[in-house]
């Protein structure tokens, strides 16, 4: 999957500093320069290497303003290769070493000395045929540096893969990333209504009993950073589902824009005190599954769904992740008629029109919460949990 064809995942980050537009023969000159192969040594702790590359397939280490910056956007690959000696291959080095050295003795076994160094020695021997990077795994993950929003897509959720993303960004750009999660999303918006001290100051939503106290005093997955407001992504979803299904599929935006939205083929919901596991619904409407209100009653919250998006003329198919906000499998609509370059271009402008469309969206959640209104339509959410 990548940014340029076929069905597109990313996380999106924001980029410090002013936007880099126009994109020029400096800022290519930077990424080449730390290019897989020049980009240091080996991370000495897995023997793994990492940079950037040309963007079009994992082999391509061309960087050129006509071919990697595309509609105000900036397209390249994060390239990283791992030697991975095969673990039989190990193993029966290993054997061939400690066969020989127990023929030397009168019992015919090694003795413990004897194991560690068949063991070493069968290390060395394959280490120095991976030289040569017969056993090299190489990998690329496309990143796209939309200077419009001046934001970037990653595409790549493993945070294996981000967590070496983030420190060749700042070395090669003097420039840092911020995860654009549900909390970080939640607090511009609220920003901008004037009401970020009441983001700070909300806790996870009371949705059963006397609306005094919380099924749950905290979420599981949220624990390791208690300042993290990003299970409000986690509560999008359930007032979404609520919504829906209560009043209809059609919400208005704040650009005054209409968005048609279905919860579609995929829905997961997870304990948020961390007991009674997780549920992974799949069926075009997952919502409509008896299963599925039953996990909601339980007191489980939703963290993935597939949502299906039409607005102004276009529709996207995808799966949003809420805490994180990634997107995985999103389909792009495709233009009749156009091809080549221009093709490419349109793509890019999809992808900020979806981005876009998910922001406005999730914008509808923060905006009522955050409204005088709110513990009205919490009681109607309550409610409807009660009777379903």
């Amino acid at each position: 999957m990548g940014f340029l064809n076929g069905r597109v995942s990313y996380v999106r980050f924001r980029v410090s500093g002013e936007s880099p537009l126009p994109f020029d023969e400096e800022i290519l000159e930077k990424a080449a320069n730390h290019a897989i192969g020049r980009h240091g040594e080996a991370d000495p702790t897995d023997g793994v290497h990492f940079g950037w590359s040309g963007g079009n397939h994992v082999l391509d280490m061309t960087f050129e303003l006509g071919k990697n910056s595309i509609n105000d956007a900036l397209h390249l690959g994060m390239r990283i290769d791992a030697d991975k000696i095969p673990g039989d291959l190990l193993k029966a080095y290993t054997q061939i070493e400690l066969d020989a050295r127990a023929s030397q003795n009168a019992s015919g076994r090694p003795t413990k000395a004897q194991r560690e160094e068949a063991k070493e020695a069968a290390k060395v021997r394959a280490e120095a045929e991976a030289a040569d990077g017969r056993y090299r795994r190489r990998k690329m993950h496309p990143i796209l540096w939309d200077a419009r929003t001046n934001t970037v897509y990653a595409g790549a959720t493993s945070n294996a893969v981000l967590d070496r993303l983030l420190p060749l960004f700042r070395e090669t750009f003097d420039r840092t990333l911020e995860p654009v999660t549900a909390g970080v999303l939640a607090s511009s918006i609220a920003a901008e209504m004037g009401h970020g001290d009441a983001l700070y100051d909300s806790a996870p939503l009371a949705l059963f009993g006397d609306g005094d106290s919380a099924l749950y005093s905290s979420i599981a997955w949220a624990e390791a950073d208690p300042t993290s407001r990003d299970y409000w992504g986690n509560e999008f979803l359930l007032w979404l589902w609520h919504t829906l299904q209560n009043e209809g599929d059609v919400l208005t935006l704040a650009d005054g824009s209409e968005c048609s939205v279905m919860i579609s083929k995929t829905l997961q919901l997870d304990c948020p005190r961390g007991e009674t596991g997780r549920d992974s619904l799949s069926y075009e409407g997952p919502t409509r599954m008896p299963e599925a209100l039953r996990a909601l009653q339980s007191g489980k919250l939703p963290r993935k769904a597939g949502l299906l998006l039409e607005r102004q003329g276009a529709t996207f198919d995808l799966t949003i992740q809420a805490e994180t906000m990634a997107v995985s499998g999103a389909a792009l609509p495709k233009e009749d008629g156009v091809s080549g370059r221009e093709a490419i271009d349109g793509r890019i402008d999809l992808l900020r029109h979806l981005t876009e469309t998910l922001d406005l969206l999730y914008g509808c959640y923060v905006r009522r919460r955050l409204d005088s209104s709110w513990n009205g339509e919490l009681g109607r959410i309550r409610d409807w949990l009660r009777a379903a």
